[in-house]
């Protein structure tokens, strides 16, 4: 997020590494948890939200199929917006209060909760939804393709329950599906920070998404686009690595658990396995 709007004319980062031993340098190793609040707050809800929506239009479109697999994940990300625009708005808010302090001078926000209460009484509904058409056009084709790059994964590895390389193989299989879902449509994501973020100060630059693009693309060029890409890819091989393989997991140990319900009794029923 700092690197995504910081003033290109007085830089204070020269990229992720230095960005990230300025924080603790300035801010202490607390810095770099600024804004945790509201991701401990919406991920949970995000996430039952987004496998739930797409494992239930996965089974309504009837076919799994690459294409269905594409449209049932958009249709998850496209959902999940409600809960993670707010959260995301709190976030960066958080992140980018007392930039370079190691103690606040000034402090707008007590935590992400008290965030978005302060938003909402100054700005109303609107004012939470900041960045809402920008997260809903990122989300939507990223999830597509986040569950579409899992699905080709895991099938062209082979990861079956019996497989002695199954957690490793999710393991890459999230990872990468996670790098793919950046990719697909980070310069959105540089463009929901920077709305997201305008205003912060009491200065206003931008009128909407188009106005963001040209200012951004005439005072910086088109590498503004991918202002912390390193950092972004950097976090999202292992959290969705961790995300995909413990889902997966989860559901193919409570399918064991039902087809061992579903059998008579008898000596020969094995126990579940470990997997």
């Amino acid at each position: 997020v700092r690197l995504q709007v910081q003033n290109v004319e007085k830089p204070l980062y020269r990229g992720t590494f230095h960005c990230f031993q300025s924080i603790i340098k300035q801010e202490s190793a607390f810095g770099l948890y600024k804004g945790i609040g509201s991701p401990m707050m919406g991920l949970t809800f995000i996430n039952a939200l987004v496998f739930g929506v797409q494992g239930n239009t996965l089974r309504a479109l009837g076919k799994d199929t690459p294409l269905n697999q594409f449209l049932a994940g958009s249709a998850a990300g496209a959902i999940q917006c409600i809960i993670c625009c707010p959260m995301e708005l709190a976030k960066t808010r958080m992140q980018l209060q007392g930039t370079g302090e190691y103690k606040l001078k000034t402090k707008n926000y007590k935590n992400s909760l008290d965030c978005l209460i302060k938003i909402y009484q100054k700005e109303g509904l609107r004012g939470i939804n900041r960045g809402m058409v920008s997260t809903l056009i990122r989300e939507t084709p990223s999830f597509g393709f986040y569950f579409l790059t899992y699905d080709c994964m895991t099938r062209y590895l082979g990861c079956e329950a019996e497989d002695s390389y199954v957690i490793p193989k999710l393991l890459f299989s999230g990872g990468m599906s996670g790098i793919v879902s950046w990719l697909s449509t980070y310069p959105v994501d540089v463009i929901k920070s920077r709305l997201q973020a305008d205003g912060v100060g009491g200065v206003t630059q931008y009128n909407g998404i188009l106005d963001c693009i040209r200012k951004s693309y005439h005072e910086e060029g088109w590498r503004v686009f991918t202002r912390g890409l390193t950092s972004t890819l950097l976090r999202a091989f292992p959290v969705n690595a961790a995300t995909f393989a413990t889902v997966t997991v989860f559901l193919m140990y409570m399918k064991s658990e039902d087809n061992l319900r579903e059998c008579e009794p008898g000596p020969v029923i094995q126990q579940p396995s470990s997997l």
